[in-house]
């Protein structure tokens, strides 16, 4: 059986990571929130998608017998053999109805009522996203702290998720980003900054290809980024839905996902994908034909938990989507805690030797387990701290 060896792969992770000779991104995504530690009563920070659509379900559902439209909404997406426990079901289902639904009504509701249900449902996923990090001690704060050290080449990072904890984490440390928009009241989006990269080196590219809490539309349809959030309402965001696709081919979203196929296809580019399980079809396309046309760069993918589970005597492949995609491209590498697929070979890790504590910096891979945890978004901050007082220590051994 193939197998792979973890302390040769950290190795080339962490001296990719800690020379300034690569084009550098990070592509943080829905599975990062969980990671950070907080109270058993208050855990996750953010809700994943099951426990979010229960949020929504609580909140919308009739209090009493009788049922309101939720209700209702409910019972049809039932009856249309999708599933009510998850919100981009309900939404996609929701927005098919609404755009057959002029002139007319459709399985009982107006237009009216279907665009009040859909700002009800985005409200309430608005509000479960506007949190503040915890403390200062975080996996966000980690790699805010990696990214603060002077560099060559400025960092890339990517990101799905509307919430602010990236940008808390960068201010929180005083770390100066660009996300594309200037101007303090209502800030513009600025297409020839981002198109042409007029920005200084020294300042980290945050690129939000979904949009974020404080976007907003103007009635003439431009986009801009304010500092409130809730006095505003009607965030402009890709919610989840079956029009990702269709959304994302609009302004600012165009400009933001062709600065990640711009990324990938710069000479040498190394993309860490951390909570991201391939589920967005157009993303999946851009990172693939990017790194198709550039076979220099790479991807490496951190997958959280194992490459399988077992369900009723059968084992189920945790991430179909994301092996389909690394089968076929050798640029493309999965790491996930008990296999890999780098190279397009798909093997267990396995150590060749008893593994030093030297070359097992933060002690991603556990040796108790045998498994590599760097798909943790909490153990990849530990990781990345841990390369910064390691670089430290070898400029003081100089």
């Amino acid at each position: 059986m193939t197998t792979h060896d973890p302390i040769k792969h950290i190795k080339f992770l962490r001296q990719t990571l800690s020379q300034d000779k690569k084009p550098l991104g990070f592509f943080i995504s829905a599975g990062c929130p969980l990671a950070v530690n907080m109270p058993d009563d208050k855990w996750p920070l953010i809700p994943d998608v099951a426990k979010l659509t229960q949020f929504v379900t609580d909140e919308l559902k009739s209090k009493t017998e009788e049922k309101n439209n939720f209700d209702k909404l409910i019972d049809e997406v039932i009856l249309s053999n999708l599933k009510s426990n998850n919100i981009e079901d309900i939404l996609s289902f929701l927005r098919g109805l609404k755009e057959v639904s002029v002139g007319n009504s459709v399985r009982g509701f107006t237009k009216e009522n279907l665009v009040e249900l859909e700002k009800n449902i985005c409200d309430k996923i608005v509000e479960k996203l506007e949190v503040n990090l915890p403390d200062k001690d975080t996996p966000y704060h980690k790699l805010a702290q990696w990214i603060s050290i002077d560099r060559e080449k400025p960092i890339e990072v990517f990101t799905t998720n509307y919430d602010l904890l990236l940008e808390e984490a960068f201010e929180d440390l005083s770390i100066p980003y660009f996300d594309g928009f200037v101007g303090s009241r209502q800030s513009f989006f600025d297409l020839r900054a981002v198109e042409d990269n007029l920005i200084p080196k020294h300042w980290t590219r945050l690129w939000k290809i979904h949009g974020s809490i404080n976007w907003f539309q103007k009635e003439n349809k431009e986009v801009y980024r304010s500092s409130l959030t809730k006095a505003n309402g009607d965030s402009y965001l890709i919610y989840p839905s079956h029009l990702k696709y269709e959304q994302s081919r609009k302004m600012p979203y165009l400009a933001l996902i062709d600065q990640l196929n711009r990324f990938i296809r710069l000479p040498n580019s190394l993309l860490i994908i951390s909570g991201y399980s391939f589920n967005d079809q157009h993303l999946n396309d851009t990172i693939i034909n990017a790194l198709k046309s550039n076979p220099n760069s790479m991807a490496i993918a951190l997958m959280f938990d194992t490459m399988t589970y077992e369900k009723g005597g059968e084992i189920i492949e945790r991430y179909p989507e994301a092996i389909e995609r690394a089968k076929r491209r050798n640029n493309l590498a999965l790491w996930s805690y008990d296999e890999a697929m780098i190279g397009t070979v798909r093997g267990k890790w396995k150590i060749s030797d008893d593994i030093e504590d030297e070359d097992n910096l933060a002690e991603c891979y556990d040796k108790k387990v045998h498994q590599l945890k760097l798909g943790n978004f909490s153990k990849l901050g530990d990781f990345l701290q841990a390369l910064i007082g390691d670089k430290q220590t070898n400029l003081d051994e100089k």
